[in-house]
């Protein structure tokens, strides 16, 4: 087995490392989210080590001494920070010319060819489903005969056949213990989280058919195949044991609450160990179901409303009604359980219009936070190619992020701007945020303990450094 470094490469200051450790930006508030994906294949690969720069405060200058002690670096790559991250293999190469670097992640999932001919320092990309790739490569099979990877032969791009995907989830092992070994729990944190938590994945894939979302359409699949109930309880309560003062776990999966009543068993065997949980979720969620999950230890779902336009989200192809919003909104007020909404500005269909009905009624169905991200056409998505189709794409895909880390619009239409598809962020934030019940809301929880005075007072000023850092980034 060669000696394997696993690296989520340095980046901006205060770099988001969400859904999985590679995202787009800076966020409103500093946040990392765990490296899962990273961490997935180090779980494969004995003697591994796994690094996560960005949370760490790591630079290329902490990096380089580390090249010469492996053989095969793993580097976890996205389409805004590609280049980036090409720089750093190359440094890595440049310390260390025998060190085997290969790339992972939805971008180069997509784009495998360019990405090898972008740098001579990438050897190989591992193409969509990469766990068992990456085992193979680093168990020192030759490279023609691995499925899913491409790679250079005599300056030739070469795609392997494509590898199947992994059908029986429980033969992945856990997360957890590659956590406890490479990372500091500590580091990890999000602002609509208790601190300090763990996220990981039960399962890989999502029903949904968003335009816009990356994962499904690259990495996952569209069918939700899933870790068995028993085998993601029996994780959880050995990260029980490692981390006693984890005070929260996420689920990561795309859709947590696609299978049902797989949740709700879930939701049962949490329950009895005792430990608080949060989840992603569709705004589907059956009163029943939610009753089930909240007297189990759920917390909080995160939820894509995404548009209060009922148009959007069929041009996106949500498969959601803002009726059935309303409903599932009411039931989580009811029953108390916390909902962390996220909205997307400048999906296609969006007018001033649409921005103002989005506002209304993120302000009517009152998650207790949100986050508004600008629409982003990645490559692999049915937005990219729709933008590219009806020249919507102002900038090229790679370029969806300013030098500084934030996110900037990239998506121009002719009735609509990016410069007013980008105003209309802020706009939303404020006219959600500064208003006396929310004022109120988010005061009366400072009120209940010191520790979350500070945290909400810090967040306070990184979301106002946030909202005026982001002026002339257009």
């Amino acid at each position: 087995m060669m000696k394997t470094l696993f690296l989520n490469p340095p980046s901006f200051e205060g770099f988001d490392g969400g859904a999985g450790s590679r995202y787009q930006a800076r966020r409103e508030i500093r946040s990392f989210w765990y490296p899962t994906w990273l961490a997935q294949p180090a779980a494969l690969v004995p003697g591994s080590k796994l690094i996560d720069a960005p949370a760490r405060g790591l630079s290329v200058n902490d990096i380089l001494p580390l090249a010469n002690n492996y053989e095969l670096a793993i580097l976890h790559t996205s389409t805004p920070s590609f280049e980036s991250d090409a720089k750093v293999a190359e440094a890595l190469k440049a310390k260390n010319p025998m060190l085997m670097i290969g790339f992972i992640g939805a971008h180069v999932a997509v784009q495998s060819e360019l990405s090898l001919k972008h740098s001579h320092a990438i050897d190989f990309v591992a193409r969509n489903e990469f766990d068992f790739t990456v085992h193979d490569v680093a168990s020192g099979r030759p490279l023609a005969e691995i499925d899913g990877i491409s790679y250079k032969v005599n300056g030739k791009v070469v795609h392997n056949r494509d590898r199947a995907m992994i059908e029986n989830m429980d033969q992945l092992p856990w997360v957890v213990d590659v956590y406890k070994r490479d990372l500091v729990i500590e580091d990890y944190f999000i602002g609509y989280l208790q601190h300090p938590y763990v996220s990981l994945y039960t399962g890989r894939g999502c029903k949904s058919r968003c335009t816009f979302c990356l994962w499904p359409q690259t990495i996952g699949g569209h069918r939700y195949r899933t870790r068995s109930p028993e085998n993601v309880i029996a994780e959880i309560a050995r990260a029980k044991e490692y981390f006693p003062k984890v005070k929260e776990f996420f689920f990561d999966d795309d859709t947590f609450t696609d299978d049902l009543p797989r949740a709700e068993e879930i939701a049962k065997g949490l329950g009895k160990l005792g430990v608080t949980w949060s989840c992603n979720a569709k705004a589907n969620v059956p009163y029943e179901s939610l009753k089930v999950m909240k007297e189990n230890g759920l917390r909080l779902l995160l939820v894509g409303f995404e548009t209060g336009s009922q148009q959007i989200l069929v041009n996106i192809k949500k498969g959601m009604h803002v009726d059935m919003a309303r409903r599932f909104m009411a039931d989580c007020h009811k029953l108390g359980v916390v909902v962390h909404g996220t909205f997307i500005m400048g999906l296609p269909g969006e007018t001033h219009d649409t921005i103002e009905e989005t506002i209304r009624f993120a302000k009517e169905i009152n998650p207790y936070t949100i986050q508004v991200s600008l629409a982003a056409a990645y490559p692999g998505t049915y937005l990219h190619k729709q933008a590219l189709e009806n020249g919507w794409l102002l900038r090229d895909s790679s370029h969806i992020v300013a030098q500084e880390g934030f996110q900037v619009s990239s998506l121009n239409y002719p009735h609509l701007s990016h410069e007013e598809i980008f105003a209309a962020l802020e706009k939303f934030y404020k006219r959600f945020y500064f208003r006396p019940n929310k004022i109120a809301e988010i005061t009366f929880e400072m009120m209940q303990s010191w520790e979350m005075t500070k945290r909400r007072l810090r967040e306070g000023v990184e979301f106002f450094r946030f909202l005026y850092g982001r002026e002339d980034r257009v």
